[in-house]
């Protein structure tokens, strides 16, 4: 019996994607095998297809950076996981596909009665929030922050997060989307503004106490400007380039001799060890369940419908998460 995947082809566009039959087969020892329910998407989905980032899987590849689904079938040795669980896993890759092979030691348990397109985005877009939030700033309630990008899926979740943990918060975004931004609690400032900075500055002429940045290298000397002494700007999310990379290293190394003491930290999703996954996972599902978050879902597509949901985030007009349910 087949099952199918979406297939990156090669570099490009839509064009390089395709509907693929595999063969069904029995899952390895510590492995389990599971049916994809729900999958969020994210921009590292585009761009591992186009390439524009450094150190990418090359084509031919299953796109996918997580998933939620069901246990059907575990091989031998397994113990983290029955037939009939749900379970989720961050991935990088692979997750859109009908079916997902996936070491069980990897897994975590999903509480059955969560709605779980609304609980996909937790997977990823929250867990960068939250751990960026709690693990790397350590924030603590009144700090001041900004978030770059606070209207996609991660802003969102930043913003949420941060409406919980008590913080003031500005949020970098396009004038059409500051109503979202307001009824989150956030102070929204106009991104194609020049000189949003200075907008900053004269808000909080003191200076912040962090700034979340998720956008280009660009981002990084002008919001390092609206920081206070000893301020931290959090970058998350890999660099678009050979040269981006270069340049956050060399703003990460001259951060180290800054006199004003304002400081730089990278953030990825691996950085901080997977041990971590199943505690702030388990914290989210039940923010979740408890209706302290609402994660803001602009569409939800068929899973092989995939290409449709990449256009709609490559858009640029997302509000929030879109989200491929099998």
């Amino acid at each position: 019996m087949n099952y199918k995947s979406m297939l990156v082809t090669r570099r490009g566009g839509l064009e390089a994607l395709q509907v693929i039959e595999k063969e069904r087969r029995e899952p390895g020892p510590g492995e389990a095998q599971i049916r994809v329910l729900a999958s969020a998407v994210v921009q590292d989905d585009i761009a591992a297809r186009v390439g524009n980032r450094p150190f990418l899987r090359k084509p031919p590849f299953v796109p996918g950076y997580s998933f939620i689904g069901q246990v059907e079938a575990v091989g031998d040795g397994v113990s983290e996981a029955a037939v009939g669980d749900r379970v989720a896993a961050l991935t990088r890759f692979d997750s859109h596909s009908e079916l997902i092979y996936w070491p069980a030691a990897e897994l975590v348990q999903v509480p059955e009665h969560l709605d779980l397109v609304k609980a996909a985005p937790l997977i990823l877009n929250y867990l960068v929030a939250y751990q960026t939030l709690h693990r790397v700033a350590q924030v603590t309630p009144g700090d001041k922050i900004l978030i770059v990008g606070a209207s996609g899926g991660c802003g969102t979740a930043f913003l949420q997060l941060g409406r919980l943990a008590g913080l003031k918060m500005y949020g970098l975004a396009s004038p059409k989307k500051h109503q979202l931004l307001t009824d989150h609690g956030a102070i929204p400032v106009d991104y194609h503004r020049d000189n949003w900075p200075e907008a900053v500055r004269d808000m909080e002429p003191g200076g912040l106490d962090y700034v979340f940045n998720g956008m280009a290298e660009d981002y990084l000397r002008p919001c390092l400007s609206v920081l206070k002494q000893g301020g931290l700007l959090v970058h998350y999310g890999a660099p678009q380039s050979i040269g981006g990379l270069l340049r956050l290293l060399f703003q990460l190394g001259l951060s180290l001799i800054r006199p004003d003491r304002k400081r730089i930290a990278g953030y990825g999703t691996h950085r901080l060890g997977t041990a971590l996954f199943q505690e702030d996972w388990a914290y989210l599902f039940s923010q979740l369940e408890a209706g302290s978050i609402k994660p803001v879902i602009l569409a939800t597509f068929p899973l092989l419908e995939a290409p449709r949901a990449y256009q709609l985030l490559a858009s640029g007009q997302v509000v929030g998460n879109v989200v491929l349910s099998g």
